[in-house]
């Protein structure tokens, strides 16, 4: 007996809240010659007019994709489990004015084999041949935002893992902005 008292208590409030299809809205004008819109017409006012609304847009849902299949390709057992990090520069980092040169340095667990090698990429570009040390010189970078990754690459120059990505910021004084 309590149950049902209680849900009903609870929905209360909602019946008084809540917004039939078929609800209007009304716009009437003040003597001030302010607009209000209201869903119940004034009593008294001089000017009110029923506003029709256009049916609202709605967008079907996409349709599901399947989910793909994991590969069944076991990993090779030769190659070991990489994880690279950059840890020079840290993320978000800002070089000030310069004449943009910077060093990175990675950490690849475990080394290296002897067919493979560490590749710095800047914004997705090979910077420079691949080679066994892990840090590098950066000279004459542009200005502006740059994504670092350094990836550890077979022989064939194929990725076997790449680090996260870093930002850095490199400032520049510019021509184009000469003291006047």
């Amino acid at each position: 007996m309590a149950k049902p008292l209680l849900l009903a208590l609870l929905l209360t409030p909602l019946a008084f809240f809540a917004v039939s299809p078929s609800a209007q809205i009304y716009r009437t004008t003040d003597e001030q010659g302010n607009v209000v819109f209201t869903d119940k017409p004034p009593a008294g006012a001089s000017t009110t007019e029923r506003v029709e609304l256009p049916p609202t847009n709605t967008t079907p849902a996409p349709a599901l994709r399947p989910t793909p299949e994991p590969e069944s390709g076991e990993p090779d057992k030769d190659t070991p489990a990489y994880s690279i990090v950059i840890t020079s520069p840290a993320d978000e980092t800002s070089f000030p004015m310069g004449p943009g040169n910077f060093s990175v340095s990675a950490k690849a667990q475990p080394s290296p084999g002897k067919d493979e090698a560490l590749q710095l990429y800047i914004d997705g570009i090979p910077w420079g041949d691949p080679q066994q040390g892990a840090s590098w010189a950066l000279t004459n970078v542009f200005r502006g935002e740059h994504k670092l990754t350094v990836a550890i690459v077979d022989a064939k120059g194929e990725q076997l893992v790449s680090s996260a990505p870093i930002r850095v910021f490199v400032h520049r004084p510019s021509i184009n902005f000469r003291n006047r």
